[in-house]
């Protein structure tokens, strides 16, 4: 499954919390490219990044707790 995260709604988001949240949900992702990630969307642009459908609650749950908006992609 993909998403979108699209904003981050957090008064002073925690860059190593969204960091670490996106490596664990993102399919084949490594810290590098969740650091990355966490900078484009804490600026302001959408990410999209693929979820393992098995682990698809447990990280939307985590999303929705750091303040993380999204969007499923067809």
């Amino acid at each position: 499954m993909k998403i979108n995260l699209l904003s981050c709604d957090e008064q002073r988001p925690d860059k190593r919390a969204i960091a670490n949240c996106i490596m664990e949900i993102m399919v084949n992702g490594n810290q590098a490219l969740a650091n990355e990630f966490t900078e484009i969307l804490l600026e302001g642009d959408p990410v999209e990044i693929e979820v393992d459908d098995k682990n698809s609650a447990s990280a939307l749950r985590a999303l929705r707790k750091l303040g993380i908006d999204y969007e499923f992609v067809d």
